[in-house]
């Protein structure tokens, strides 16, 4: 079968290095224009062209995928099937309608629940036990288009979004495969997604990341764990941002909410249940460290971190 692949961030290479090594001809890759990335901003071509340069690919780098010039390439190219991870742009009806099999979509949960930008972070911020990763006929709707396979996952008491999402890629390369192959074979059929249990996960705001030490522990556990790494869970000491990595439930509440206690060898926060035993901390202007180092070198006698007040849309 030849395909034609759509991907963009790390996430979805191992679905384009699954399809390279099966026995489908991948003729051409789609991509986001190259963007600037690192500390020095440069402009640089995304994880999924850079692989698909190395493997002697053709990368397709449209700024919309509705471009005359994309879309007469694509004609031209005549796939039988374009298999999207994580592109970062819509696709309309007449691109979806090239492809004598459409687009199918590898979609980092169990459809219809999560649809949108950051199911996996919603998923660990909701506290969902499990989890998984759905291929599905790409129709204009989000999300919404008929199911080709499904596999779970269960989340891990200390999953963050990055550990949770690098499994999915991984074994969802494999249901992606699973699935093209099962359509060349024509054994395959897409099943409509239920009406009921829909819910829907927006891109996480940097806003939305801030903690509120006011909630329970284990609800700002997994709110940092989902935020983690971007867009990076944070609060505020003095009026300055600092970002927060996952931390540790204690077995007791021996401070008020937001207020730190700094010893030797942990930094305790308490919140509206029991203390959170801080991870990593990151002030502003300085590099990620362990918390314990970062309390050494801060003044924090009596400090608290700053209240925030609950943001609209955060999972509870």
């Amino acid at each position: 079968m030849r395909i034609v692949f759509a991907g963009t961030p790390e996430t979805a290479l191992p679905s384009l290095e699954a399809l390279v090594a099966s026995r489908h001809d991948v003729v051409a890759v789609v991509t986001r224009p190259d963007a600037p990335a690192g500390r020095g901003r440069a402009v640089t071509p995304s994880p999924v062209a850079l692989a698909a340069e190395a493997h002697g690919i053709e990368v397709l780098k449209p700024a919309k995928p509705s471009d005359a010039d994309f879309m007469a390439r694509l004609r031209e190219l005549a796939p039988d099937c374009v298999p999207i991870v994580a592109y970062g742009a819509l696709i309309r009806r007449e691109a979806l309608d090239i492809p004598p099999f459409g687009w199918i979509n590898l979609h980092f949960s169990v459809l219809p629940s999560w649809r949108g930008a950051a199911p996996v972070q919603r998923a660990i911020m909701a506290g969902d036990e499990v989890t998984g990763a759905t291929v599905f006929s790409l129709v204009e709707e989000l999300d919404a288009g008929p199911v080709l396979g499904t596999i779970t996952e269960l989340i891990r008491d200390d999953d963050t979004t990055a550990d949770l999402l690098a499994r999915l890629a991984d074994w969802g390369s494999k249901l992606l495969v699973d699935v093209v192959d099962h359509i060349e074979d024509g054994d395959i059929a897409a099943v409509p997604q239920p009406d009921d249990n829909i819910s829907f996960a927006p891109k996480l705001s940097t806003d939305e990341a801030r903690i509120d030490w006011n909630r329970p522990a284990f609800a700002i556990d997994r709110h940092i764990r989902g935020c983690t790494p971007a867009p990076g869970a944070w609060t505020t000491l003095g009026g300055e941002r600092v970002k927060i990595g996952p931390a540790s439930i204690a077995a007791e509440s021996t401070l008020e909410p937001g207020h730190i206690d700094a010893g030797k060898r942990e930094v305790r926060v308490g919140t509206s249940t029991t203390d959170l035993v801080l991870g990593d901390v990151q002030a502003v202007g300085k590099k990620r460290m362990a918390a314990a180092d970062w309390g050494r070198g801060t003044s924090l006698d009596g400090a608290s971190f700053d209240a925030a007040a609950p943001t609209e849309g955060t999972v509870a």
